[in-house]
């Protein structure tokens, strides 16, 4: 599986719920996910290679998020201090590291969404279940994109689609989401996390 592609596809801010028939407006999203300030959910991620993988992810809002996955994938992805770091359990090597204002995660994981900018939405549309927005930097759209899938009565994010720069794309599905409460800061450090697998050599 390319580790990037499945990277680019485990970011963004996420809920669950019902489902009701009615179309969001972009107002109504940018204030659902600037409202989400820390969350964690179980995900089922369908990779662009047409693999399976399973995990965990942890959001703490703005700019930062954690994804933990399962056995036998052997992998994990820390978002913070700008930055997107990939650990492969399989290499000795350090994190594969890059910006994240260059993934279409720093759309969702920005201090203020506002959908409503110029040139960021370039879908919206509904399908008589669920609203479909897709967004990307208005200034690069070259980074990629994201499709984000949500629910109303009350707002929520369900699901969503990374197509990276390679036009590639990875589906995310939710599992319950758990909002609110306090997540510690290490969890989304790069260099605690370096330093934690350091010790374990």
């Amino acid at each position: 599986m390319n580790v990037i592609r499945m990277t680019l596809a485990a970011v963004a801010v996420v809920a669950a719920g019902p489902a009701w028939a009615e179309k969001l407006s972009l107002n109504e999203i940018s204030k659902y996910l600037n409202g989400l300030k820390t969350a964690q959910a179980q995900f089922t991620q369908l990779n662009d290679d047409g693999t399976i993988s399973t995990g965990t992810i942890y959001i703490k809002r703005p700019g930062r998020a954690r994804f933990e996955y399962n056995p036998p994938q052997d992998a994990l992805v820390v978002v913070g201090g700008s930055q997107v770091a990939i650990f492969d359990g399989k290499s000795n090597a350090g994190p594969t590291q890059y910006p994240l204002k260059k993934t279409p995660l720093s759309v969702i994981l920005a201090k203020n969404v506002n959908l409503g900018q110029e040139r960021m939405v370039v879908g919206h549309s509904y399908d008589g279940t669920s609203t479909s927005v897709v967004a990307q930097d208005p200034t690069h759209p070259e980074y990629g994109s994201i499709k984000m899938m949500f629910t109303s009565n009350p707002t929520e994010l369900r699901q969503w689609v990374i197509t990276d720069n390679a036009g590639g794309e990875t589906t995310v599905i939710l599992g319950e989401l758990k909002t609110g409460g306090a997540l510690g800061s290490g969890l989304f450090s790069i260099n605690v996390e370096l330093r934690k697998r350091n010790r374990g050599q």
